[in-house]
């Protein structure tokens, strides 16, 4: 029995590291950009979108569908990154145990 006490211990210190990961994520912002930087995108580290930065040079109405373009780019890069981040938190709070196909925290 001493064993199962051991690995519920184990098991609230992880959860608890992971609450302190979900709070740090809300807590940063992640750039993403597209067209060498004159489209940036700044979400939370949940993926909420709090920026958009369009260089003037980018407002042109005769062709906004590269604008458009290039918005879309730009989030995927801030949540490409904000994926990593979490994916490197998530590997030093379990220590490199994998997790099962499909689960992805803490989303």
């Amino acid at each position: 029995m001493k064993n199962l006490g051991g690995l519920m211990k184990q098991a609230q210190q992880m959860q608890a590291k992971m609450q302190e990961m979900q709070a740090k994520l809300e807590t940063m912002e992640i750039t993403g950009e597209a067209g060498a930087g004159m489209v940036r995108v700044t979400l939370s580290g949940k993926g909420e979108m709090k920026r958009v930065k369009i260089d003037p040079k980018l407002a042109d109405p005769a062709d906004m569908e590269m604008l458009e373009d290039l918005i879309v780019a730009a989030h995927r890069d801030a949540k490409d990154k904000i994926d990593t981040q979490a994916a490197a938190e998530m590997q030093q709070i379990t220590g490199g145990l994998q997790l099962p196909p499909g689960m992805k925290l803490p989303f």
